[in-house]
């Protein structure tokens, strides 16, 4: 089984032992993704902000694949603060068509460099 790292500067590095995602044949697995502005590499103030850089970082992973985000068959959502599920889901569904994939989504205690949110996905590349 070959896999291939998947590597864009159009999204943050990894801010720790670990890569941005991984491809295996048709099966595409993309790093939790914390809302950092990849032009500035600074992490906006609001969880909104924020949840729309993590969508974009893990669209721009996805494209190293040839993939979308209608590709993604599972994704996990990392909250610090759970009342911010209803601002993050609608900024969530806006990045798809209405075909939706399964999803978790989990209130943890505290995230990497202190941010808001956190999403990962896995993706079917066609």
């Amino acid at each position: 089984m070959a896999k291939n790292v998947l590597n864009t500067k159009n999204a943050p590095g990894a801010v720790g032992p670990y890569v941005q995602g991984i491809q295996t044949n048709n099966l595409v697995v993309c790093s939790g993704q914390l809302g950092i502005d990849p032009t500035t590499g600074k992490m906006p103030e609001t969880v909104a902000e924020q949840a729309h850089c993590s969508m974009k970082n893990m669209g721009a992973i996805l494209k190293e694949a040839g993939c979308d985000y209608s590709n993604i068959i599972k994704t996990t959502i990392f909250l610090t603060d759970m009342n911010d599920f209803a601002v993050v889901n609608e900024i969530y569904k806006s990045y798809f068509d209405g075909n939706y994939p399964a999803r978790s989504c989990i209130q943890v205690a505290k995230l990497p460099l202190n941010g808001l949110v956190e999403i990962e996905c896995m993706a079917v590349a066609e």
